[in-house]
């Protein structure tokens, strides 16, 4: 690993927007050589830190220091002028495109009269890509690639500027086991052979563990500490982020009614199935599964997201044949699905029309009840302990815990009977406060009143471990075993890698 220097700087830095103070001051130092693991609570202000460096947001005072010179902060061109790149979470490429033509998108080399010079794009992108270490052809259209292959192709095009800094936001949320074991190794490798200053930014604190050299924790806009990454363990990070939550965690005591609330009878999903499994009243299962598991497909379906399953789907007394999202609710089945921005939330909306959108017709009837509506906004915010609790704020100004928890207050409200509550993914992108809260609202909902039960989607066995009172493991569309949370996690863990090769080595056996 090459000597560390002070690549880029923040110097007192501080953002306002109006009385509201965001960064109060932040003194931070990025080495090159070295990754760099920015972690804090949800609304810490670790993504309008990441907008000052990347020149999306302007501070209010302070400076960024690169090389030496100050600069009192960017326009997103100059960003990338001083060499600083950022990934986000959501890919910024376009998909009918092929991968040279990505790497060089709003950057093209042309010739002298001015046509794209496709073969030196090329051939710049085949030693970018080499240089990386990824196996991926140049004329590979974007489209055709996996989503580990396509964060390839984000991190090529960055490398291809020859960043001092490079940003990666969330980088592991969509990726299956694999493909985060192949972009830990490449972080690496941009870090310790290449020289380039990596700041990671993620709520999963084992990757923390795997792959930074230090880590800063954000607390309400300051630098709470920064350590090296051999000076601190799981346990110190948690309650720097979230002072307490190491302290709240599932009883274990807690068990379900002997009262069936939903059974699947040889239920098969078009990706999933069959599947049997009875759902008790006051009963959280996790459906525990890798990407491409089935888990998402099977959650949609039985909210009726998607159509065309088989088998029985009882809910109480009654069985169910419903084949869209408004008939399952009126059935009582309601899901939160895992993308918050494309599945859930309407950015562009207040807080109240998010909060409301799916109960006007119970609360407005020839016009609306303007008081009414605050009224529930009100008391669900302050069960929700929603930051900040404000109706008129703007759905996407939320940070993604208090979004999260807004889209879970739709269906916590009490303006609709939902009986089965299913989740994919609850807490992706949630820092381990919200967490916790999210949590104990989900049992809570359970416990409040009978015949309800929840049933939430997760690729975390801590997550599984953690709420569920039964682990349904899910392998390819199939259920495999349903485990008590009291197994440890090495053994969760353990057994659906086990079933995942004997899954693959059937495959392997029966191909022609």
């Amino acid at each position: 690993m090459p000597a560390s220097t002070a690549s880029i700087e923040l110097v007192r830095l501080r953002k306002s927007y109006g009385p509201v103070e965001v960064l109060r001051g932040v003194d931070l130092e990025f080495r090159a050589g070295e990754v760099h693991a920015l972690l804090g609570a949800n609304g810490a202000g670790k993504s309008t830190l990441l907008g000052c460096l990347s020149g999306a947001v302007r501070p209010t005072s302070g400076s960024i220091v690169v090389d030496g010179q100050a600069f009192q902060g960017f326009a997103p061109r100059e960003a990338l002028d001083a060499g600083i790149s950022i990934i986000y979470q959501h890919f910024q490429l376009a998909p009918t495109l092929s991968v040279s033509d990505n790497v060089f998108l709003g950057d093209e080399i042309r010739t002298q009269s001015s046509l794209l010079d496709r073969r030196k794009q090329r051939a710049a992108t085949s030693d970018v890509l080499q240089r990386i270490n990824l196996n991926i052809s140049p004329d590979a259209l974007v489209e055709d690639l996996s989503v580990g292959e396509q964060q390839g192709v984000e991190i090529a095009r960055s490398v291809r500027r020859e960043p001092r800094l490079l940003i990666l936001d969330e980088p592991t949320a969509a990726l299956g086991k694999h493909e985060v074991e192949a972009l830990l190794a490449l972080v690496r490798r941009l870090a310790h052979d290449l020289g380039v200053a990596v700041v990671y930014v993620t709520h999963l604190l084992g990757e923390v563990m795997d792959v930074a050299d230090r880590v800063t924790i954000l607390r309400e806009g300051q630098v709470l500490w920064t350590r090296e990454r051999n000076d601190v363990v799981i346990a110190d990070i948690v309650e720097a982020i979230s002072p307490g939550a190491l302290s709240v965690h599932r009883s274990g005591e807690r068990s379900a009614s002997s009262a069936r609330l939903a059974s699947f009878e040889g239920f098969r999903t078009a990706f999933c199935g069959p599947l049997d499994l009875d759902v008790r009243e006051g009963e959280i299962i996790g459906v525990y599964g890798m990407l491409g598991s089935g888990r998402t497909d099977l959650l949609e379906t039985i909210a009726g997201a998607r159509s065309g399953w088989e088998g029985k789907l009882r809910l109480g007394e009654a069985d169910l044949d419903h084949g869209s999202v408004a008939q399952a609710m009126a059935a009582g089945v309601a899901l939160v699905a895992s993308d918050r921005i494309s599945q859930s939330l309407f950015p562009s909306l207040t807080a109240i029309e998010n909060l409301m959108m799916p109960h006007y017709p119970q609360v407005s009837r020839l016009w609306r009840n303007v008081r009414k509506e605050h009224r529930v906004f009100a008391e669900t915010a302050r069960k929700l302990h929603l930051n900040p609790p404000s109706p008129e704020t703007a759905g996407g100004a939320f940070s993604g815990g208090n979004a999260q928890k807004l889209m879970l207050g739709r269906w916590l409200a009490g303006l609709s009977d939902v009986r089965l509550l299913l989740l994919d993914e609850p807490t992706q992108g949630v820092d381990i406060g919200s967490r916790a809260k999210i949590y104990e609202l989900l049992r809570a909902f359970t416990e409040e009143r009978p015949g309800r039960a929840v049933i939430f989607a997760t690729s975390d066995p801590e997550e599984a471990l953690a709420l569920a009172d039964r682990i349904a493991i899910l392998i390819n569309g199939q259920l495999e075993h349903v485990v008590e949370p009291t197994i440890e996690e090495a053994q969760l863990l353990s057994l659906a890698q086990t079933i995942e090769v004997d899954h693959r080595q059937l495959a392997l056996r029966s191909a022609p």
